[in-house]
Formats: C-alpha cells, sequence, structure tokens
C-alpha cells in the first residue's frame, strides 16, 4: 500500500517543481487528486513534441514532459475562477492532509484558497506554496522560472566553460534542475510536517522558493566563496576542489575520472604510466598544480581507446566511466539491473515507458498503480465520492 497510503494529497500546482514533490508522494502509496483547468489541463501537457499517440484513432496528445512528472494521481478539472469551483476546492481540502500549490504570492487568496481560508477549515491541513523567490522579501511578487533562476542563483556562473576556452560563458544545466530539486526540497517539508502533525494534531505551512533552493544547492562552491572571499569561476568539468575530476580525451572519444583521495591517485598515476612525483603526492598540492596535473595525463590518455582505460582504472579501483548519451543509459546493464525504466498502461496509448522512482524501501516500496491522468479522468469520481480515496 506504500508508506503514505493513509495520506491524501490536492495538487494544485502545475509545471514541474510541484507536480515532481506530488509525483513523489504518489509514489510512495498517497492519493493525488491533481486539480486542472477545464478544456486546458497542465500547461506541461502540450510542451511538446514527442507527444504520446492514440493507439487506435492515432493523433497526438499528452506530452512527455507532461508524463514525467505526473503518475499516480487522478485529474479533476475545476475553474477556480468561479464560485462553484472554489466551493469544489474547499470541499475537497476539508479532507485533505496536505495541499500543494505554485501560484504567484496571493493568488489564490483573491478565490478563497490561500492557507488562511483552507486552514481555517481544516487546521490538520498542511500547506505547501511554492514560488519563484518566496513569500517575502523584494522579489516575492514576480514570476520565476527554472532558467532565469539558475541565472540568478548562481548555478549559471559556475557552469559551462572557462573564460577564453572554445563554447566559454554562462551555462544552464541541461535539465530544469532547480524545479526538480524543488520539488525534492518540498517533498521533505511536507514529510517533516507529517511528522509534526503525528505528535501534535497541527498542520502548518511551508514556503519554498527557487531561488533558496538554488543558492542552498550551491553546495561547496557557496562555502568555497564565504570562506575564502574568491568567487569561483566557470571550470568546464573539472572540479573546483579535487584533481583529477573531470574527463579526460582517449583514443575514442573522452572519459570521467573521479579521483576522491590520494590512494587512488597514486594508482591512476601509475595506470597512466607515469613515474612518481612528490610535487603531486597531496590534493592540495594537485590543486596548485592543476594545469599540469592535467596535461601531463591527457597526453597518455589520448593514446588509448575509453574501453582499455576504463578496464584499466577499474581493476585498480579507481572511479571512472564512459561519457553515456541517454540513449545509452537504457542499455546500461547496471541501470538495466536497478530497474529504471518502467512501463505503465495507458487507457489511449497503451504501454507507455517512463522511468522509474529510485527509491528503493525494503518494507514499503514505491508503488506504480495508474498512468499519468487523462485530463478529467476523475471528474465523476471525485465529484461523486469526495471522500473516498480513489
Amino acid at each position: 500500500m506504500g508508506a503514505l497510503s493513509h495520506i491524501k494529497v490536492l495538487d494544485l500546482s502545475r509545471i514541474l517543481a510541484g507536480p515532481w514533490a506530488s509525483q513523489l508522494l504518489g509514489d510512495l502509496g498517497a492519493e493525488v487528486i491533481k486539480i486542472e483547468k477545464p478544456g486546458a489541463g497542465d500547461d506541461t501537457r502540450g510542451w511538446g513534441p514527442p507527444f504520446l499517440t492514440d493507439k487506435e484513432k492515432g493523433g497526438a496528445f499528452d506530452s512527455a514532459y507532461f508524463l514525467s512528472a505526473n503518475r499516480n494521481k487522478v485529474s479533476v478539472t475545476i475553474d477556480i475562477a468561479t464560485p462553484e469551483g472554489q466551493a469544489e476546492v474547499r470541499q475537497l481540502a476539508t479532507t485533505a492532509d496536505v495541499v500543494i500549490e505554485n501560484f504567484k504570492v496571493g493568488g489564490l487568496a483573491a478565490y478563497g484558497l490561500d492557507a488562511v481560508n483552507l486552514r481555517t477549515l481544516n487546521p490538520r491541513l498542511i500547506y505547501c506554496s511554492i514560488t519563484g523567490f518566496g513569500q517575502t522579501g523584494p522579489y516575492a511578487a514576480r514570476a520565476g522560472y527554472d532558467a532565469l533562476i539558475q541565472a540568478m542563483g548562481g548555478l549559471m556562473s559556475i557552469t559551462g566553460a572557462p573564460d577564453g576556452s572554445p563554447g566559454a560563458g554562462p551555462q544552464k544545466v541541461g535539465v530544469a534542475l532547480v524545479d526538480i530539486l524543488t520539488g525534492l526540497y518540498a517533498t521533505t517539508g511536507i514529510l517533516a510536517a507529517l511528522a509534526h502533525r503525528d505528535r501534535t494534531g497541527e498542520g502548518q505551512e511551508i514556503d519554498v522558493a527557487l531561488l533558496d533552493v538554488s543558492v542552498a544547492c550551491l553546495a561547496n562552491q557557496a562555502l568555497n566563496y564565504l570562506v575564502s572571499g574568491v568567487a569561483p569561476s566557470r571550470m568546464g568539468n573539472a572540479h573546483p576542489n579535487i584533481v583529477p575530476y573531470q574527463d579526460f580525451p582517449t583514443a575514442d572519444g573522452a572519459m570521467l575520472v573521479a579521483v576522491g583521495n590520494d590512494a587512488q591517485f597514486a594508482r591512476a598515476w601509475a595506470v597512466f604510466g607515469l613515474e612518481p612525483d612528490p610535487r603531486f603526492r597531496a590534493n592540495a598540492q594537485r590543486v596548485e598544480g592543476r594545469d599540469e596535473v592535467i596535461g601531463m595525463i591527457k597526453a597518455r590518455t589520448i593514446l588509448r581507446p575509453t574501453s582499455h582505460w576504463i578496464a584499466a582504472l577499474e581493476e585498480v579501483g579507481v572511479p571512472c566511466g564512459p561519457i553515456n548519451g541517454i540513449a545509452e543509459i537504457f542499455k546500461d546493464p547496471q541501470i538495466v539491473a536497478r530497474g529504471m525504466q518502467i512501463s505503465l498502461d495507458h487507457p489511449i496509448a497503451g504501454e507507455i515507458p517512463l522511468v522509474a522512482n529510485p527509491l528503493k524501501l525494503s518494507a514499503t516500496p514505491v508503488t506504480y498503480r495508474k498512468a499519468p491522468p487523462l485530463l478529467g479522468d476523475g471528474n465523476s469520481d471525485v465529484r461523486r465520492y469526495p471522500e473516498k480515496s480513489f
């Protein structure tokens, strides 16, 4: 049944951060009711191609983007701009445990669907608001999108090729990573609030901002600056604090070598056929002499194919691997063994592929109960039996 099979989530969010959080809760067993705009639904239903295809009638509908964040949910279409729609949401909120929304700050207050109003009806309710900049501060009223936040939150300043090299300049990450991380932080906050409610009976409000998450996830790079006063710069695939920890050219492509300690370095250095050098024995020395160390290694790795180096490095316990494209990932024997691709039966498209949840719980495993919903597929049942689980 899942660890959260006793929990009902009312999901008023759309796009990615909120739906990512509600999908994770659904994977853990929660009942998730996704509220969507009549006739249109979540914006991401149209974010394609690629789209699903009707297996009988042909024709495209619902994008792959939408599929990535919306399994284990039922869809209910409600126009929250109408008094009738507002009343429906309020009724659903009275029996919900969690509400997730990502409207602009104050956007739901005009409809009486803000935290104050819904928690007055249901004091046990956990109300999670996801915004670009948070509920407070001078930017609170602004809209926030992942790429904008990657720029404003510093992530783009440390992503991309170094200044002066080909292709130099700030780069965003290849997926909407801040949205996904925000969804994960929101989920953590919701689980913490549920644990608090179990002890006290009290619900609470959760304020999660994409910009806050972006700054928090600068991690060691943020502390590198706060401790040293020197702002990190773009380094391509190199690591600011460890050498060697980056990509290297080979005779037939490239590989990634991730040396994590001095013992691993000594073994890798020997594999590359280089004589021990006391100047580079410690990591701090290698960081100082980064250009020379990397240059010496590259002069060797370019002589043999990727498969040779990976086999040799793995034999002595040095972390390394190929730089896979996404097509290669789903053929990789480790990914296959871990079951990271699944399929679910869809009522119109037939069997569809999805990416699995990475959590492996021994007592309450993740469950895949329902493909991403058709728009309004829960209208009849949820409206007829609003207190029932589906």
